[in-house]
């Protein structure tokens, strides 16, 4: 059966995600991607979503203006219980996908696959539209894998939520007193004819850029997007400590050099 284009439609506008924090910059252009390769990556030369891949990528979670984040609130009843169903669950699909040939055949994509990184997101757009309804722990929109030899080795998963989504539609699906969801802000995408400089050092543009504000974007002849990609939240359901399965940390640590 067909999936919908409106699946396509939907997830290029929110789900996608490494997505993650202001970052540690790249060293330098990115390396053995020519220019027509780096414009045919999603979002290059529109809303600056392979940029965002790429740039998010770091080794800090920092608050600041290119990134949003709940905060952690008073465990209510029924919490800890229905955070422990989501770990048990994720910790199922998890042992499904340890091969992750397995999550090939089931339609999960790499996002990215040419792109070195810490954490390769296996991303299912199907899942993801289906997140943008409604939520099954089942169907995380992402899996997470680190790059082993030639394979992968799987070490979490990534659920989303729309960007719409208010604090309460968060905190409905995951408990914000045991996790924290993030979404990533006030990116400017450049002009064609600037579009290396979000690669380079001290950048205008870009999830790294000192550009913060529409004002700031339009006067720099940018496009400004308020928000790129949904709410995010990672789960590492191997870890044995609470801390770690949801760590915040991580998501930032683990994707790239």
């Amino acid at each position: 059966m067909k999936k919908p284009i409106l699946a396509v439609v939907t997830l290029a506008a929110f789900a996608f995600c490494p997505l993650w924090a202001q970052q540690q910059k790249p060293q330098g252009d990115m390396p053995s991607m020519s220019d027509s390769e780096m414009h045919d990556m999603p979002g290059i030369g529109n809303d600056g979503s392979a940029h965002a891949m790429h740039s998010m990528e770091g080794r800090h979670m920092d608050m600041g203006p290119h990134m949003k984040m709940t905060t952690m609130r008073d465990l209510k009843p029924g919490d800890q219980e229905k955070a422990e169903h989501i770990v048990e669950t994720a910790r199922n699909v998890a042992e499904k996908y340890r091969d992750y040939k397995v999550a090939l055949a089931d339609g999960y994509k790499i996002l990215l696959p040419n792109l070195p990184q810490k954490q390769y997101h296996f991303t299912n757009y199907w899942y993801g539209f289906e997140a943008s309804r409604s939520f099954n722990p089942e169907h995380p929109t992402s899996l997470l894998y680190e790059k082993q030899g030639d394979g992968y080795k799987l070490i979490g998963v990534m659920y989303t939520a729309p960007k719409t989504f208010t604090w309460a539609e968060l905190d409905q699906r995951i408990p914000l007193s045991i996790a924290q969801w993030h979404a990533h802000v006030n990116l400017c995408v450049p002009p064609a004819d600037k579009r290396r400089e979000m690669w380079g050092p001290n950048p205008q543009f870009g999830l790294q850029g000192s550009i913060t504000t529409k004002e700031a974007c339009d006067a720099a002849g940018g496009k400004f997007v308020p928000q790129i990609f949904g709410w995010m939240v990672h789960v590492y359901p191997f870890e044995q400590k609470p801390e770690d399965v949801w760590s915040v940390e991580r998501q930032a640590h683990n994707h790239m050099d």
